[in-house]
This record gives C-alpha cells, structure tokens and sequence, in this order.
C-alpha cells in the first residue's frame, strides 16, 4: 500500500493530541516534525513543553493512539518526545504563561531614588501613543507609584466574567493597561510585604487578569537585587530589561550590580540597555543651558564598559517630576527636550533584536 500519501493523515490524527500545559492541539502549535512513513511505520518527532519524563511519556501513548484510531491498530509508530525550550526562548504560541503578551520588558535599578518607575511610566505611555497595545505591571512592592503617574489614584481594576471564573480587568489611562500593586493598599500606607506573600501576589497580578492581545507589556521592578527579582524572573518569560540610573558614582556602582545580577547564568535575562536619567539640568528660563550637577556621561562610560547600549540620557527637568505628579507622562507633550528624549529612548529600544 502507499503510505507516502498518509503525511496529511498523520497530522490529522494528531491534531486530535492536546498539550496538556497549553491546552491546544499539538499540530495547530507547531509541536510535530519529521514526520515519515516506510512500510507499516510512521515516525515523527514531537516537542513537549513539560521536561518531565511522565508527562513526556503520556503524550507519546496519547499519539500512538490517536495515529492508530485513524490509521489502524496495526501500524508501527515511533514517536521521539523532546523537551521545548524555557518559555521566554519558544515562540509566542507555545509559552506556557500568558501567550496573549508577545513582549515582557522589565524596567529595573540598583537603587531606588533614580527614577527608574518616571522611566518605565514614560515608555510605556510613549509606546501606547504610537499605537502598540501597551500593558504596565507596577511590581514596586516598596512604592507604587504608577496609578499617581497616570491619574489613576482612585481607580481600582473591575471584574470581568462569573462570579466562580472571575479575573480582573486593568485599569487603562493614555491608552496604556495598567495594574499596579497600589491599586491593593491605602495610598498611606507603607507595604511591608515579606519576599513570599509579594511573589504571590505579583503572580496573580499577571495571571488573574483580563489582559487581552498586548505587543509590550512593561514591568516596574522594585530597585535592588533581592529575592523578589528572582521569584518574578523565573516565572516571567522576560524579553529583556532596561537598567536606570544616574550619572554618579553611587547610583553606577549599583546600576553595575543589576546589570550582573540579569546576566548571571540561572537568571539569563538580556540587558536592553542602561537610561541615564537625571543627566544635566535644564533651567525652563536657559532652554539651551546643560548642568551636570551629577557628573557627566557616567552612566554612558558604563554602558560602554560592559559593552551594553545607552538607550537614552533624559535632562532634569522641573517639568517631568510636575508632569508625573499630575499624571500625565512627559513623553505625551509635543516636541519639548523631555519628550524629545523619552522618544529617542524609544526609538532605541525598539531597534533592540530581542523586542524588534
């Protein structure tokens, strides 16, 4: 009998294989290749996104069955199961958590103070008004500060769905969806959160919610180094992540720490590159005038020593602080330096390969 003819009916068989993390068939997610067929054997190979021997094993019984229900009983099938990358290496498709977000930026700092949530609050609102579909995770635990940035102080995520199946709805405002830890405490309230109560919390900050399709999801990180990181990194399939500092020695030495901390070997998240902010003061009345009160183009050298790019070097300026304690991002005013660099910084991280 002819079985070359049968490659479409071995994938029909199988398009009747669930994967049971991803919960779709193994066919439409790209999972088999390989597939030939001689004499009475078909054999093909098959990606399961469990490494777990197990459940490697089930899967492989679930084909052998499918492809002789189809075929008939009597067909030889070798089936070779092998392990899918971690989630952040497998194409959109086949991750595991949240598949809707194809891009996870986290925005980080070694120390807290060098307005690494200005930063975050700005690309994300800067990204949302060039029409990608932006999505903000305020994951400070020590100071939300977004639901400020973006005048939503009052507002607190809605449910969506049944009363046994509900998840929350994010907050949108300038177009970007946003859950901040905030939106859970008093504004007056300090959070003393110990490392696992916020690691839960942060999870469910991702998973319980309605998020819809979004290009770039954005997370503010608490400044440091702690075990809070960990925990959020090993569950997130980040993409890269963005270090701020400012230009003196302190604030370098720290930026230098986090950008060890992503590149260390069981964490392995790309360094986007490092934002200078706070880099020379402008005064309003000497538009032309540059201070560097903090020293100059430190975080510059540093971002050339450790052969990392310099995403953007943002001015001091009165108006940036005014503007986030109002509410409304710098990066939304029409052509001042403030927005000129937030847009600049923008352009450089979209020109970055791993969020291209």
């Amino acid at each position: 009998e002819n079985m070359a003819a049968s490659h479409e009916q071995v994938l029909e068989a199988l398009s009747h294989v669930l994967e049971p993390e991803l919960k779709k068939d193994i066919v439409s997610l790209g999972l088999v290749s390989d597939i030939k067929a001689e004499g009475n054997t078909i054999s093909f190979k098959v990606k399961s996104s469990n490494p777990a021997m197990h459940s490697r094993k089930r899967l492989e019984e679930a084909c052998i069955h499918q492809v002789r229900r189809f075929l008939g009983e009597d067909v030889g099938v070798l089936v070779e199961v092998e392990a899918l990358p971690k989630s952040a290496d497998r194409p959109q498709e086949q991750r595991r958590f949240m598949p809707s977000v194809k891009k996870f930026i986290a925005v980080a700092s070694g120390k807290g103070g060098v307005g690494k949530s200005t930063v975050c609050a700005n690309i994300s609102a800067g990204l949302a008004k060039r029409g990608y579909k932006v999505a903000l995770v305020d994951a400070d635990i020590y100071g939300p500060s977004m639901p400020l940035m973006f005048d939503v102080l009052d507002e607190k995520p809605s449910l969506s769905g049944t009363e046994t199946n509900n998840k929350m709805l994010p907050v949108e405002s300038y177009g970007v969806k946003i859950l901040s830890i905030g939106f859970f405490a008093e504004t007056n309230q300090a959070i003393v959160w110990r490392g696992p109560m916020a690691s839960k919390a942060l999870k469910q900050m991702f998973s319980d919610v309605e998020w819809g399709d979004i290009d770039y999801m954005l997370i503010d990180l608490p400044p440091g180094t702690g075990d809070v990181h960990l925990s959020l990194v090993q569950d997130i399939p980040l993409d890269g992540v963005v270090i701020v500092s400012t230009p003196q020695n302190v604030a370098l030495a720290d930026a230098r720490k986090g950008v060890g901390m992503f590149q260390l070997p069981e964490i392995n998240v790309p360094v986007l590159g490092i934002v200078e902010n706070m880099s020379w003061f402008t005064p309003e009345e000497l538009p032309d005038n540059k201070y560097y009160i903090f020293g100059k183009d430190g975080a510059k050298s540093l971002a050339e020593e450790l052969n990392v790019t310099l995403l953007g070097q943002i001015p001091l300026v009165q108006s940036i602080r005014e503007s986030g304690d109002v509410g409304r991002p710098a990066v939304l005013q029409e052509n001042t330096p403030q927005a000129n660099a937030f847009n600049a910084l923008i352009d450089n991280l979209l020109k970055a390969p791993e969020v291209a």
